[in-house]
């Protein structure tokens, strides 16, 4: 009966006749019989593991890809977004609680897509070659993305995460293979904000962002990172903190986007919005660390893409739309007047 209605998980193993272990995430949860994890999308089913948002995503879209955000990947360019239900992480200020936080039974029957060739099949009608799975955390429908993005990616078209960072390294290194960017939530450079603010811990997600960078050194295939930083009054926003973060990401990879994000109160966040000056003070603090390409968001500023050489103007953004209008070469990388290579795909 379960195997007719659910999808059974890879990433779990027995502890006794009756007990299972997830792990698929960081927080290994264990299930008695009848029970479901933390992200309320796992569930012990007879002494086995099961999935039970496959084939039923609850928000379908197609976004600008500038939404994600993904500024150096396809600019400009439409993607088919999708995401389900839960989450593993409880981050007290989300702006997707109504999905994150429900259940297969508070949120109601969603649109049916059982096979993942529907997903291509919906990307070909919208004239995309690009699907993301975001909205909630993609690790918690983790096998329904597996099998579109293998599919997706036999076809020729291309897969983007955008994720909290917060997978075990297993599932995450079969996973990379098959994607071809990811934009990771860094909530915070602070152990005790993730334990507080998201019942999570930071080092797994630091952990994820190296094993990007270090698949992207190895191998032909690449994953193109950018990184996402909500700025938050009084919990995350201490510049000794953001100059840390940023010497870290600085020694990984000076050509990783970050973007700074202005935080709105939401959900059980009560913390006041973010001040201009502190993300403004945040993007100099990134810049003299030595990244190349710090972005400023949820403001309503045009941050355009500019080279770091001669200055040219490369991306020009309005809101969400993106045009191309400094680039050049085989590869639509360089700048028209210095040709200086700007890291993304484009």
């Amino acid at each position: 009966m379960a195997d007719e209605q659910f999808k059974v998980n890879k990433y779990f193993k027995t502890l006794d006749k009756s007990r299972v272990q997830c792990m698929l995430c960081p927080h290994n949860c264990i299930l008695h019989p009848d029970r479901v994890g933390l992200c309320k999308t796992r569930k012990n089913i007879d002494g086995k593991l099961y999935s039970l948002v496959y084939g039923k995503p609850c928000s379908v879209n197609i976004d600008p890809i500038e939404k994600k955000p993904l500024y150096h990947f396809y600019p400009g360019q439409r993607i088919l977004s999708l995401g389900t239900f839960g989450c593993n992480l409880f981050c007290k200020g989300c702006q997707n609680y109504d999905i994150s936080r429900a259940d297969a039974q508070s949120l109601g029957p969603g649109p049916l897509l059982q096979n993942p060739q529907d997903i291509l099949d919906m990307a070909q009608e919208n004239d995309t070659k690009l699907i993301a799975y975001t909205y909630n955390e993609p690790t918690i429908f983790f096998e329904y993305m597996l099998d579109t993005a293998k599919l997706a990616h036999k076809k020729g078209l291309k897969n983007a995460i955008v994720s909290n960072g917060f997978i075990n390294e297993e599932p995450l290194k079969e996973l990379l293979p098959y994607i071809d960017a990811a934009n990771i939530d860094l909530k915070a450079f602070d152990e005790k904000f993730y334990k507080e603010y998201a019942n999570a811990s930071l080092e797994p997600v630091l952990k994820t962002i190296k094993i990007i960078a270090a698949y992207n050194k190895k191998n032909k295939h690449k994953v193109w990172l950018e990184l996402t930083n909500l700025l938050i009054p009084k919990l995350n926003d201490d510049f000794s903190e953001i100059k840390k973060m940023c010497d870290w990401i600085a020694k990984l990879d000076k050509n990783i986007p970050l973007h700074f994000s202005r935080f709105f109160p939401y959900y059980e966040a009560d913390s006041p919005m973010t001040p201009v000056e502190t993300l403004e003070k945040a993007k100099e603090i990134a810049l003299k660390a030595g990244l190349r390409n710090v972005y400023i968001g949820n403001l309503g500023i045009n941050d355009n893409t500019y080279c770091k050489k001669c200055k040219t103007l490369l991306i020009e953004r309005v809101h969400y739309t993106a045009n191309i209008v400094g680039l050049t070469g085989p590869k639509h990388n360089k700048c028209k007047k210095c040709k200086t290579v700007l890291g993304g795909v484009f």
